[in-house]
């Protein structure tokens, strides 16, 4: 309670100074940030511009100096480079969600397929690219472990990032595809399977201020913000893990 308070007396006595923080996001958690985005601004008055790509694309994009105050990527790999690196604010780095893995299916079979059906299946499949989007290095791993990867070569459609590996989906254009939990709603969870854990690393997903900045104390609050128990009880309503589980009780 004491640490809340505390918090709640730093965003108070910050926010008569608006600054607008310059936030880069990884293309599958920008709807969630854009709600806590808001949420933040409402409590503070503090604007968050965001930036949205594949992690890759957005480290590459900080490490030739693109202009971020604080960076939300879907792995851990990046963040850490970065404080390693010495771009990073030291002791900045938090895991602020787990990802979730799905296959969707949107074929006219009566119930969708499951990962290990997809020995079955001679079509298409969407995954997002495992060099630069860490879902994308989920679904390899995945297809690897399952003893697919081979046979799906040729047939792999590949996506920059996640979202644009959702839209592949969603346009008609690949009738299968591993995506996002956080990107589906609605009528389109009824046509997923979880992809077991087991097949891939957890997809620890990091935050880290960045040393450029000139609104610390203000990234900071929002760091914590991000990780405050309304904020995960959001992340974890809107298909992810949250970092800490009893946050989002």
């Amino acid at each position: 309670m004491k640490y809340w308070l505390g918090m709640l007396t730093l965003l108070l006595s910050i926010s008569a100074t608006a600054a607008n923080l310059r936030v880069a996001v990884s293309a599958n958690f920008k709807p969630v940030l854009e709600h806590l985005a808001e949420q933040f601004m409402r409590q503070t008055g503090h604007r968050v511009s965001i930036s949205s790509a594949s992690t890759g694309v957005l480290y590459h994009q900080i490490m030739h100096g693109a202009p971020f105050d604080l960076f939300f990527s879907a792995d851990q790999t990046r963040p850490l480079k970065l404080e390693n690196n010495g771009r990073a604010l030291p002791d900045s780095r938090r895991t602020y969600a787990y990802g979730r893995l799905v296959l969707w299916d949107r074929t006219e079979h009566k119930s969708p397929f499951a990962i290990e059906q997809l020995k079955d299946w001679q079509g298409k499949l969407a995954i997002a690219n495992p060099a630069t989007a860490p879902y994308g290095l989920a679904a390899k791993q995945s297809l690897e472990k399952s003893g697919l990867w081979q046979s799906y070569q040729g047939r792999l459609v590949q996506g920059a990032n996640i979202q644009q590996t959702w839209q592949f989906v969603a346009s008609g254009n690949v009738d299968m595809g591993l995506v996002a939990l956080s990107q589906l709603s609605g009528n389109e969870l009824k046509r997923i399977t979880y992809v077991p854990d087991r097949l891939y690393d957890p997809v620890r997903q990091d935050m880290v201020i960045l040393k450029r900045t000139e609104h610390k104390k203000i990234a900071q609050a929002f760091s914590t913000f991000v990780l405050s128990v309304s904020s995960q009880k959001y992340i974890a309503e809107h298909g992810y893990f949250p970092a800490i589980k009893d946050r989002a009780k």
